[in-house]
């Protein structure tokens, strides 16, 4: 006997089939309390994405020029804990780190405030080891800024 139906949903993917069974689902931040477009809304997870490869970079050439004097061995060590003294120093006061601001992002704890500088260590941490970083939950936060109570969300 073959179900089209079951067929069907299993190609669609879970959402599809949620939404068949009659599952509501929101905007990404509507569980937050926060706005579906313009400033304050969830940043998009391109934006966030190219925000860390713009600091990376800029730490990377930091350590290489500044730190190594050239050796890309050492550079790439170094690498790191510029990327640490960058988030920690720049996240833990502004807010935003320079790829961040590029991008109009900023780094926020859920009642809109400012995340302290422990919240912004373990974070940082977190982020380096990437894994927690790429899990997410249905309104993209990955497991890095939930441990701490953040939100990446537009100027």
């Amino acid at each position: 006997m073959d179900n089209r139906e079951a067929i069907g949903s299993w190609l669609s993917g879970p959402k599809a089939a949620a939404e068949q069974a009659g599952v509501e689902f929101g905007y990404r931040g509507e569980r937050l309390g926060l706005p579906k477009d313009g400033p304050g809304s969830i940043a998009p997870v391109g934006r966030r994405i190219a925000a860390v490869l713009i600091d990376w970079l800029l730490c990377s050439l930091i350590a290489y020029g500044l730190i190594a004097q050239g050796n890309a061995i050492a550079a790439n060590r170094w690498a790191y804990v510029v990327f640490v003294a960058l988030s920690v120093l720049t996240l833990g006061t502004i807010g935003m780190t320079p790829g961040k601001r590029l991008l109009r992002l900023r780094v926020v704890r859920l009642d809109g405030s400012r995340l302290g500088f422990g919240g912004v260590l373990l974070r940082t941490l977190l982020l380096l080891l990437v894994i927690p970083a790429v899990i997410w939950d249905r309104d993209t936060r990955g497991l890095h800024d939930k441990a701490v109570g953040a939100v990446q969300v537009r100027l």
